[in-house]
C-alpha cells in the first residue's frame, strides 16, 4: 500500500442558492475548479480519473462533464459519487484507496452542487393521478424511520438535551470566526465572485435567540443556528507521497460507517472512532478539526460523543455561515483543512468528518507533511 497524500486545494466561493451562482450548474462549477487544480498539478504527469461527489444535480455522470469542460480532454474519465451530505469526504476517500493501491497514480476528486439549477422531479403517476413532486430521493426502506434533516436536527436535540442555547451560541460563533478568517488563497473565482455570500458579522447571541423555530413548535433549530442551501465545488488532487513536492496532508486513514436513520446527525461519530482507531491515535491527538455544520445540534452532538476539542473545531467557522453545498461539502472540509494546517494550525494531525442523512458519516485523519 502506497503513502498517499492531498494538495492543491481549492474550492469555489460558497454562493446562496438562487443568488451570485443561480445561472452556473453543476458542471459549470466543478469545472471552474477542476481546471484549477489541473494547472497546479500537471507536472506530475497524467490525471488518471477525475471523481467528484453530488447529490442533487442532472445525472449523466457530472464528474465527466466537468471534466470535459475543463479540457482535461477525450483520455480523462470521470466518475459522480452520491453519499448525499457526505459525497465529496467519500470520492476523496475512493481516489485515495485508489491510489494506495496503485490502480492510479494521480486522480482529481472532490464534490460539487448546485442547488440553484438541480432540476425538479417526480414520481409517476399512481393510475390516472398526477406526478407527485418530490424534493429528495429516500434514505431508508418504507417502514422505516426516514426524517427530514430539519426535524432529525431537533429530535437529535431532544434527545441528547442540547438546548437551544448552546446552539445559538455555537452559531455566533460559527459566524464571528468566519468573518474575521482571509479565505482568499483557498478561494478560484467564479462568475465574477470572489467569496462567500451568506456570512454574517454581526449575527449575536441575542439576534439569533430571536428567531422561531424552524421545523416545528417546540424545536430548537432555526434559520439561524443551521446551515442554509447553498451552491458550490471543491477539488484536491490524490497522489503518492513520492510524486508530491512540499507541503501536503499525508491519509492516515479514512471510514464509513452506518448509524440510526432516526438520529442521522450522530452517524459520524462511529465514522470518526473508525478513522482514528485505523490511524492509530485518539480524539485529543487531533490539532485540526473540520466538521459539516449542517445544524449546531448535530456538531455539538458528534463533538460530545467523540470528545472532540470544541477550540480546535471549525476555528474559522463552518457551514452554518459558510453555507452547506451538499455534494462538496465534505471536500470543502478537506479544502479548509488544508488551508489550517498549511499555515501552521494543526501541523500534526488532523480530521475531517460529516454526518450523511439516512444514518451514515464519512471521516478522514490527515497529517501534514513536506513530501
Amino acid at each position: 500500500m502506497r503513502d498517499t497524500v492531498l494538495l492543491a486545494a481549492r474550492r469555489t466561493p460558497v454562493g446562496i442558492a438562487g443568488h451570485a451562482f443561480r445561472a452556473l450548474t453543476a458542471a459549470d462549477l466543478a469545472a471552474a475548479v477542476v481546471t484549477d487544480v489541473a494547472g497546479r498539478v500537471a507536472h506530475l504527469g497524467p490525471i488518471d480519473d477525475v471523481i467528484l461527489g453530488n447529490c442533487l444535480g442532472p445525472g449523466g455522470d457530472v464528474a465527466r462533464v466537468a471534466a470535459l469542460q475543463a479540457g482535461l480532454g477525450h483520455g480523462v474519465p470521470g466518475v459522480t459519487v452520491d453519499r448525499q451530505c457526505g459525497s465529496g469526504l467519500d470520492a476523496v476517500g475512493q481516489a485515495v484507496s485508489r491510489v494506495r493501491a496503485g490502480d492510479a497514480d494521480l486522480v482529481l476528486a472532490g464534490g460539487v452542487e448546485s442547488a440553484s439549477t438541480a432540476p425538479w422531479r417526480s414520481w409517476p403517476p399512481d393510475g390516472d393521478g398526477p406526478p407527485t413532486r418530490y424534493t429528495r430521493a429516500p434514505f431508508t426502506p418504507a417502514g422505516t424511520p426516514d426524517p427530514d434533516m430539519g426535524p432529525a436536527a431537533d429530535h437529535l436535540a431532544r434527545t441528547l438535551g442540547i438546548t437551544r442555547a448552546r446552539q445559538d451560541e455555537y452559531a455566533a460563533r460559527s459566524h464571528r470566526l468566519a468573518a474575521g478568517a482571509d479565505f482568499s488563497d483557498e478561494i478560484v473565482p467564479v462568475g465574477g465572485e470572489t467569496r462567500d455570500r451568506r456570512i454574517r458579522p454581526g449575527l449575536t447571541v441575542e439576534r439569533l435567540a430571536r428567531l422561531p423555530a424552524a421545523f416545528g413548535e417546540g424545536g430548537t433549530a432555526t434559520a439561524g443556528n443551521s446551515c442554509g442551501i447553498s451552491d458550490g465545488a471543491a477539488v484536491l488532487a490524490v497522489t503518492t507521497r513520492d510524486r508530491a513536492e512540499g507541503p501536503c496532508l499525508l491519509v492516515r486513514s479514512w471510514a464509513v460507517a452506518g448509524g440510526d436513520p432516526a438520529l442521522p446527525g450522530l452517524a459520524a461519530a462511529p465514522a470518526v472512532d473508525a478513522a482514528l482507531r485505523r490511524a492509530g491515535c485518539v480524539a485529543a491527538d487531533l490539532e485540526a478539526v473540520e466538521l459539516t455544520e449542517a445544524f449546531a445540534s448535530v456538531a455539538l452532538a458528534v463533538i460530545d460523543r467523540v470528545g472532540l476539542d470544541p477550540d480546535r473545531v471549525c476555528s474559522d467557522g463552518g457551514a452554518i455561515a459558510l453555507g452547506h453545498p451538499w455534494g462538496a461539502s465534505g471536500a470543502l472540509l478537506l479544502v479548509r483543512l488544508a488551508a489550517r494546517m498549511a499555515r501552521g494550525e494543526g501541523s500534526g494531525l488532523g480530521m475531517a468528518a460529516c454526518a450523511v442523512g439516512g444514518g451514515q458519516g464519512v471521516a478522514m485523519v490527515v497529517e501534514r507533511i513536506s513530501a
